[in-house]
C-alpha cells in the first residue's frame, strides 16, 4: 500500500530522456474526519522531455490518498528511457522504482501486488537491468553502439568475410576442350567474446565486398577470374577475411582452379591452373578451426571446412562432370564450377554451389541447365545467426552452335562464394561468373 498521508506528500517521476512517457493512476481519497471514501484518477499530459512530473498529486486537508494503480509506459517508438519514480513528503524523498523501459515497455504498480515490469507484449519481465541484452546486425558496413539502455557486461561479435567471385566460362566452337569458370571460395566465419567494459563504446564494422564476377571474354577467348572477396572487420578487434576468386574458364585442357577459402588469419587465394590456397591456417584438404580450404581442382568431396571458407571448385583436365563447390559449417560456401565440354565436343556439367551448416560438399545453389538453351546457376542462400552464405551453382553448358553459356549463380550474402560461368559455342560468348556474397556481422550484448 502507498499512501498520501499529508498536503505536502506526491509521487512525481523522473525521465532521462526526450520521448513519449504515458502515466496514469488511480487512488482513494479517505476523509479522516468522516470516514468518506472518494475514488479519483489522473490521466498525466504526455512527458515528452527530460524533466520531472507529477504524476500523483498531494490530498486535500485531513485527507490519506492511497495509490491503487500507477503505470508508467514508455509509448515512443525507439527511444529507451531510464525512469526514477519517487515519493516526497516535502522534506524527505525517496525512490520507489528505478528503472530503464524500452520502447513499449511499461512500469505497473498495483495495490496488493506490488511492481509489475511488462514488456512490449505485455507479458511481465523481471526488473534487473542485467537481464536485457541487445542483438545489432550489419549486412552493410556501420557503427555498433554499446547500448546505454541498460549495462552490458558482454559482447559476443560474430563476423564472416565476403566470398570470392566465380570465374567466367570460355567460349569456344572448335573440337578442343573448353572449361567453365571455377567457383569462388567461401569466406571465414570468426568469433569474439569480450567483457563489454573492454570495448570502447562505438565500434566500426566493416563489411567485406563480394569478389568481383569474372567477365566473359571476346567469341573464341577464355573467360575472366573472379575476384577475392573482401575482409570484414570489428574494429581493431577481429578480422574475418573473404575467400579467393575462381580461374576463368580455359579454350584447352587446362585445369580450372577453384578460389581457396578465407581462413582465420587470411585470405584465401584465386585460382589458377592449380586450386587457389586456402586462407592462413591452409588445409589442402577437409579443413578443422579456422583454416581455409585450398580451391579444388577436381570433383572432390573434400573441400569442406569447420569455421574457414568452404573451397570454391575447379574442374580437372580431362574435364569431369559435377564439381560441387566445398561446405562449411559456419563459414561461407564455396562455389560451383560452371559446365565446359570436351573435344568431341560433348557437354561436362557443372556443379552446384557448396552450403553452410554442413560438411559435406553441395547443397548450395543450384547449377544451371545444359543445352540448346543454357540458364544461370542459382544463388546461394543468405547468412543468419545460424550459418553463413552458400555458395552460387555453376552455370549451364551448350554445344550448340552460336550459344551462350549459362552465367554463375551469385554467393549468398555471409560469404557465399560466387558460381563459375558455363562455356558457350563461339560466337556464342561464356557465361559470366557469380559475384562473391558479401560479409556479415552480428553482435550480441547483455
Amino acid at each position: 500500500m502507498l499512501n498520501l498521508a499529508s498536503t505536502s506528500d506526491l509521487i512525481k517521476v523522473i525521465t532521462s530522456a526526450s520521448g513519449t512517457i504515458e502515466a496514469h493512476s488511480t487512488w482513494a481519497d479517505l476523509l479522516t474526519t468522516t470516514g468518506v471514501v472518494t475514488p479519483g484518477r489522473t490521466n498525466t499530459a504526455d512527458i515528452t522531455s527530460n524533466t520531472t512530473t507529477t504524476v500523483v498529486a498531494s490530498p486535500a486537508a485531513n485527507t490519506i490518498r492511497t495509490l491503487q494503480l500507477l503505470s508508467i509506459r514508455n509509448s515512443h517508438a525507439s527511444v529507451s528511457n531510464l525512469i526514477t519514480i519517487n515519493h516526497t513528503d516535502g522534506t524527505n524523498e525517496q525512490t520507489l522504482w528505478k528503472g530503464t523501459l524500452a520502447p513499449d515497455e511499461a512500469i505497473v504498480y498495483v495495490d496488493g501486488s506490488g511492481w509489475q515490469r511488462l514488456n512490449a507484449s505485455g507479458s511481465q519481465v523481471g526488473s534487473n537491468l542485467a537481464a536485457q541484452s541487445d542483438v545489432q546486425t550489419f549486412t552493410t558496413g556501420g557503427t555498433w553502439t554499446k547500448p546505454t539502455a541498460f549495462t552490458p557486461k558482454v559482447v559476443i561479435v560474430e563476423i564472416i568475410g565476403a566470398g570470392g567471385g566465380g570465374g567466367a566460362g570460355a567460349s569456344l566452337a572448335t573440337a578442343v576442350v573448353a572449361k567453365g569458370g571455377g567457383g569462388g571460395g567461401g569466406g571465414c566465419w570468426v568469433r569474439g567474446v569480450f567483457a563489454a567494459a573492454d570495448l570502447s563504446s562505438t565500434v566500426s564494422v566493416g563489411i567485406g565486398t563480394g569478389g568481383t564476377a569474372g567477365a566473359n571474354g571476346a567469341a573464341g577467348a577464355a573467360g575472366g577470374a573472379g575476384g577475392i572477396g573482401g575482409n570484414s572487420t570489428f574494429g581493431a578487434y577481429l578480422t574475418a577475411y573473404g575467400g579467393g576468386g575462381g580461374a576463368g574458364g580455359a579454350i584447352s585442357a587446362a585445369v580450372t582452379g577453384g578460389g581457396g577459402g578465407g581462413g582465420a588469419g587470411g585470405a584465401g587465394a584465386s585460382g589458377t591452373t592449380s586450386g587457389g590456397a586456402g586462407g592462413v591456417p591452409t588445409a589442402a584438404t577437409n579443413g578443422a578451426g579456422g583454416q581455409g580450404v585450398t580451391g579444388t581442382v577436381a570433383v572432390s568431396t573434400t573441400g569442406n571446412a569447420e569455421n574457414g571458407g568452404g573451397a570454391g571448385a575447379g574442374s580437372a583436365n580431362p574435364p569431369v562432370a559435377s564439381s560441387k563447390g566445398g561446405s562449411s559449417i559456419r563459414g561461407g560456401g564455396g562455389g560451383g564450377s560452371g559446365g565446359g565440354h570436351t573435344a568431341t565436343p560433348t557437354i561436362v556439367a557443372g556443379g552446384e554451389g557448396g552450403k553452410s551448416g554442413a560438411y559435406t560438399a553441395g547443397g548450395g545453389g543450384a547449377v544451371g541447365t545444359n543445352g540448346a538453351s543454357p540458364t544461370a546457376g542459382g544463388s546461394g542462400g543468405a547468412a543468419n545467426s545460424a550459418v553463413g552464405g552458400s555458395g552460387g551453382g555453376g552455370g549451364g553448358t551448350t554445344i550448340t552452335a552460336s550459344t551462350n553459356g549459362g552465367d554463375g549463380g551469385n554467393g549468398g550474402a555471409g560469404g557465399g562464394g560466387g558460381g563459375g560461368g558455363g562455356v558457350g559455342m563461339n560466337p556464342g560468348l561464356g557465361g559470366n561468373g557469380g559475384a562473391g556474397g558479401s560479409g556479415y556481422c552480428i553482435v550480441y550484448c547483455w
